[in-house]
Order: C-alpha cells, then sequence, then structure tokens
C-alpha cells in the first residue's frame, strides 16, 4: 500500500475510481494511511456515485453529501443481497427509505438507460425474497401472503410499502407479477367494500383519518384489480389500454428532465399573453387513455348490505372476493381551461390549480350512455407534494353523474398516470363506486390532428 501511496494523485485516484464502489471501505481498511487518503477525497465517492447511480443533482438544488449518500447505497446493496430475513426485517425502515430515494433521482440517459431502475430491477424482480420482504408488507398480505409476506406492524410502515409496490409496479409477464395479481379476491374487498367511502376519505384513495395523505394500500388494491382486469380483456385494446405499471418503474422514470415543483416560476400565472397550455405545470392537454371496472350493482349492493354483510364486524374487512366485473375502455380529450392560485387548506401553494374540460368517449362500445359524456376536472398539489386529480362527468342537458379522485403515482408529470376511485357524484353511500386509472398518450388534442 505505501507504494500505491507514493504515485501521484491523479493516477492512485483513477485507480481507485475503477473498483468495485463496495470494495472501497476494504481498501480503507489495508491501512491507516490509506484510510485518510479515501475520507479526504470526496471526489472519489462522487466519481463513483455517478458512474453507477444515475445523477441526482437538480438545477436548484446544492449537490448531495457523495461520501455519506454512497454509503447509504453499498449499505442497501448488500443487506439486498443478503439471504438473511432476519436482517431484511430488521433493516426494513433503511431499505425501503433508500430505495424510495433512488426512485425519485431516477432519470434516463439519452440512450433511455438508467441505472437506478436497471439496479431496482436487479434486486426486487430477480430476487423474489426482497419483493416479499419490502414490498408486500401492506394490510392487504394479512390474508394474502406466504410466510414470508406478512403486514408490518405499524400503519406507517404498511403505507411505505404499498407506496414502494405502487412505484415498482406489477409486471405482469413475470412470475412474480402473477403471483401478486393472483391476490386479486382480497384486493376487490377492499375496493368494493363502501365502508372506505366516507367524507375522510373524500370517496377518493385518502386516508380514513381527514387528513388527506394518500391511502397507498388503497391504490395498491386498485392497481391489482385494474391490472388483473385488463389481462382478462380483449387483445385488440392493446397496447393503448395496456396498464403503464406492467413493467418495473415503468413511467415513474422520466424520459426528459421534467419540470420540478421549485422550478415553477410562480409569476408565469400572471403573464397575460403566455398561453394556458405553457402556464400548466401538470401538463394536462391532451389525449387520455382511461379504464373504469365496475361490478353488477346487484352483487355490489348484496357484498355491503345484505343480512350476512351487516353483521360483518366494523372492525374487519370483509371476505374475499370472487366474483366477475365489467370493464370500460375510454379516451378522454381534454384541455386547460383556466389556472388559478392554491388557497385550499388541503392544497400545497407550491403550484397553481389547473382546471380542464373535454370529453370522454367509449371504445368498447359508441352508444355506452354511461362513457359518452363531457368532462371536466382539476389537478392540484396536496400538502404531501402529490398530484391530485378530480373529474366530473356531465351528460346531456348539464346533468352530473360521475366523479373520480386519484393519485398521479410518481409525482408531477409521471407518465405512470393517475389511479384512483369513480363514484356517484353525489357520494351516495349505497353506491356505484370502483377503480379507475387513465394515462397520456398524446400532448396533443384531437382537434389539433383534425385540424392539420
Amino acid at each position: 500500500m505505501t507504494e500505491l501511496l507514493d504515485l501521484c494523485y491523479d493516477v492512485l485516484i483513477r485507480i481507485l475510481e475503477e473498483i468495485n464502489p463496495e470494495d472501497i471501505a476494504a481498501c480503507a481498511q489495508t491501512s491507516s494511511g490509506f484510510s485518510n487518503f479515501i475520507k479526504k477525497n470526496k471526489r472519489l465517492y462522487k466519481a463513483h456515485y455517478l458512474q453507477n447511480f444515475d445523477d441526482p443533482r437538480s438545477p436548484t438544488e446544492a449537490d448531495p453529501e457523495w461520501v455519506f449518500e454512497l454509503q447509504n447505497l453499498i449499505r442497501c446493496q448488500k443487506i439486498l443481497e443478503s439471504a438473511n430475513n432476519d436482517l431484511k426485517r430488521d433493516e426494513f425502515l433503511f431499505v425501503t427509505s433508500t430505495v424510495l430515494s433512488l426512485i425519485s433521482t431516477a432519470s434516463s440517459s439519452t440512450s433511455g438507460y438508467s441505472h437506478n431502475q436497471h439496479k431496482i430491477s436487479k434486486f426486487f424482480l430477480h430476487i423474489s425474497q426482497n419483493h416479499s420482504a419490502f414490498m408486500c408488507r401492506s394490510s392487504l398480505y394479512s390474508r394474502a401472503g406466504t410466510e414470508l409476506q406478512k403486514p408490518a406492524s405499524d400503519e406507517e410502515s404498511r403505507q411505505t410499502s404499498a407506496k414502494l409496490h405502487c412505484l415498482f409496479g406489477i409486471p405482469s409477464s413475470s412470475s412474480l407479477g402473477r403471483r401478486v395479481l393472483g391476490t386479486h379476491p382480497y384486493a376487490r374487498s377492499r375496493v368494493y367494500d363502501l365502508r372506505n367511502y366516507t367524507d375522510a376519505t373524500q370517496w377518493g384513495p385518502y386516508r380514513h383519518d381527514g387528513s388527506m395523505r394518500v391511502d397507498w394500500e388503497m391504490i395498491e388494491s386498485l392497481m391489482i384489480i385494474l391490472g388483473y382486469n385488463t389481462g382478462l380483456c380483449c387483445r385488440r385494446f392493446a397496447p393503448r389500454f395496456e396498464p403503464p405499471w406492467n413493467d418495473v418503474l415503468e413511467g415513474v422514470v422520466p424520459e426528459y428532465q421534467a419540470l420540478t415543483i421549485k422550478g415553477y416560476p410562480s409569476k408565469i400565472l400572471y403573464e397575460p399573453d403566455v398561453p394556458l397550455r405553457l402556464k400548466d405545470p401538470y401538463g394536462v392537454s391532451g389525449v387520455w387513455s382511461r379504464i373504469v371496472c365496475f361490478l353488477d350493482y346487484n352483487d355490489l349492493y348484496a357484498y355491503n348490505f345484505s343480512a350476512q354483510a351487516l353483521k360483518h364486524p366494523s372492525d374487519t374487512p370483509r371476505e374475499p372476493l370472487i366474483t366477475d366485473e365489467a370493464i370500460r375502455h375510454i379516451i378522454m380529450d381534454i384541455s386547460v381551461t383556466e389556472i388559478v392560485p392554491a388557497t385550499d387548506k388541503d392544497d400545497s401553494d407550491a403550484l397553481p390549480v389547473v382546471y380542464f374540460a373535454g370529453i370522454s368517449r367509449s371504445v368498447d362500445a359508441t352508444w355506452d350512455p354511461n362513457a359518452n359524456s363531457k368532462i371536466r376536472g382539476s389537478v392540484r398539489l396536496t400538502r404531501e407534494a402529490e398530484v391530485r386529480w378530480q373529474t366530473i362527468s356531465v351528460f346531456h342537458g348539464g346533468e352530473e353523474r360521475w366523479r373520480s379522485e386519484g393519485i398521479q403515482v410518481g409525482g408531477l408529470k409521471a407518465q405512470r398516470g393517475v389511479i384512483g376511485t369513480w363514484f356517484d357524484k353525489d357520494f351516495d353511500p349505497h353506491g356505484p363506486a370502483g377503480p379507475t386509472a387513465f394515462w397520456k398518450i398524446s400532448d396533443r388534442n384531437l382537434e389539433d390532428d383534425e385540424e392539420e
């Protein structure tokens, strides 16, 4: 080691940049001189980070602590590579927070490759032990899980696990994805349990405490139902209506540098000559694919209000629901109509509220009276910095019939799309209600294409 330390600085650094990042600590333990050399060189840690992970830097923020961040990632990687299930359980919070951070800083290069996406796929898609230990810890797995899939002991951990699962996706072409979709009877029992549709949850995927925080366990169940039902559909609707969560982190890792929340200039709201489309930070205008699922109303009513259902304990989930659902494929063509500053107590003022309007048309049957309508709605940022979508279907004569509440999984402009619930516009406690999702397929409106 003394001979290495005698090398000029740049040569030694270049040598150390070529080793595996997990070997840096082993090198530092060989001698006190080598240890001091490595600890004083943040450049070395920065180089290894950028060689092995996506660049986490933002134009509006200072550089991260390269030493601390790389050491955390290496520690996380070693836990994921370990076969010790007790270690994985003990390090649940550390691993999930580290992986969520990796997802939030993931980005594709010009060639479309993402280091972070590749590593997360490697450790969770190809090592099912990790998937079970960290992504199958929500309350869904209290009944649907295996020996390795047990819900976490506290609500925040269960929500964290569900969020990680929602961002990761359900790769339906893999055995892992098929096992997840196999939990659909338990997911369906949550989504069609009308006790979950209350004023506190705004009938959407929000928690029961009235805080308007996202209920990731509900979104996880919605994804499973929509994914399972889509797999049963006629393939003539693919790929336009293939859910974006069918591949690992699909639609979550941006293909280009999307606008950050901190990067939105507030003064743009008051610039009169700027078109609404350019003032919109959410990317609303364009054409969106939508899927809506629902139970036969007689089945929904019996599941919630039969004599047997009413005897069910209020604090326990209903029995698994194994039945067929109907599915509708819809095209939404929407445009921004108004942009105003956020003032609601449940909104963040970091971004404005965007209102939109357009049309909704059924692809399955052009005559469908429940899918063909005008549509209007709004997009806003919650206090948790989640992107919240609301829609209202408006039929002939101005009759409002259906509403929806959803969250854009992956955040601002994420191509993963919006996942949520639809329900009666009057919030009827007897329903109907069910799952829905929509995602953008074109930035151009249909009328733009027709004019061209």
